[in-house]
């Protein structure tokens, strides 16, 4: 099971704040993990954005974590940008504040972290790199957009199945802001309620 603390975080998320249009979108992720299952097939998530540094990090490790809660095999979440750069510490911070244990493996200028959400599973290795990089799958994936540059910067992404337009505005709006934990925080939720709604309506 993942850590207590980010149990009951998900618990607490209200997939009933989420509106009919945004549902539309997700369903497009619902029906692409659920044609998976009904073939027994490996599901490969790569969530993409810009610089891998904010929305994409926190869509792989939400989807990760709510993978294993709902208790769904053979789930792998993968993220990468159009560029790399770097994972932002406020990102990391937000999902540590939801109770992931962050330990950072590398001080280079893209550090490489590893991100753990139970005590039973790998943790994610979170480090910013290219949606086609070696570390990402190259075939048999769904390409989750979650900016709407990469979105457009990207209208085929290759060995991908399916290309969906999950996009969520950019945290980075607030650094340097009093506000800047609140809403990286903030996203983060809305990014953990909505993958939430996708996993809870999935069926074995």
């Amino acid at each position: 099971m993942v850590f207590k603390t980010i149990k009951e975080e998900i618990k607490q998320l209200d997939v009933t704040s989420i509106d009919e249009q945004r549902k539309t979108i997700l369903q497009l992720l619902i029906d692409f993990i659920q044609n998976k299952i009904k073939e027994g097939a490996i599901i490969n998530l790569n969530f993409i954005c810009t610089h891998n540094s904010r929305r994409s990090h926190l869509s792989q490790v939400w989807a990760q974590a709510l993978a294993h809660y709902y208790n769904l095999k053979n789930v792998y979440t993968y993220s990468g940008g159009t560029e790399a750069t770097a994972l932002f510490p406020s990102a990391a911070e937000a999902l540590e504040s939801s109770g992931f244990q962050i330990e950072k493996l590398s001080n280079e200028t893209n550090p490489i972290y590893a991100i753990k959400y139970a005590e039973t599973k790998h943790p994610i290795i979170g480090f910013s790199k290219t949606f086609d990089a070696a570390f990402n799958p190259s075939s048999e994936f769904a390409a989750i957009m979650t900016c709407d540059s990469a979105n457009e910067a990207c209208p085929f992404v290759p060995g991908s199945e399916q290309r969906i337009p999950l996009t969520y505005e950019d945290p980075k709006a607030f650094d340097n802001t009093s506000q800047q934990a609140e809403k990286y925080k903030e996203r983060s939720l809305q990014i953990a309620t909505e993958l939430k709604y996708v996993f809870a309506n999935l069926k074995e």
